[in-house]
């Protein structure tokens, strides 16, 4: 039974566009929404919740669409527009798992993010963004 209904499902998927990473970001905003229209009174916990269904029918619009060109390049203008915030995030996430092996540093003059070697005592790190050297104490 559950075979007949993959292979069916399948089906009427091939052909479109199905999910993506700007899909799976607009589903949370639009949960996101929904929940703060459920807990903020008046009209406008009413209007977060329209624009979060909305949003999530833009979605089922997107995943059923049959224009994956047009949805394929959608989905590359949000990661070009979110790459910066991403490749933060990662770092930030690298940082946070090796803070008790390495000492994190902003160069004064670029704001790159510079390390050192816990216990290694005082150093001078040069940026090899903009070749600014400074001191700097682990």
């Amino acid at each position: 039974m559950w075979e007949k209904i993959k292979l069916s499902l399948a089906r009427f998927m091939q052909g479109r566009y199905g999910a993506d990473s700007l899909g799976r970001f607009l589903v949370w905003a639009a949960l996101i929404l929904y929940v703060l229209g459920m807990f903020i009174p008046s009209y406008v916990g009413g209007l977060f919740s329209f624009l979060g269904a909305a949003l999530l029918l833009y979605v089922l619009f997107r995943m059923f669409s049959r224009n994956t060109a047009r949805r394929t390049a959608e989905n590359a203008w949000f990661w070009n527009k979110t790459a910066k915030l991403r490749t933060a995030f990662s770092q930030a996430r690298v940082r946070f798992k090796n803070r008790k092996e390495y000492k994190y540093f902003r160069c004064p003059k670029c704001h790159a993010w510079l390390k050192l070697k816990r216990g290694s005592g005082e150093g001078t790190l040069t940026c090899g963004k903009c070749k600014h050297a400074f001191k700097a104490k682990a």
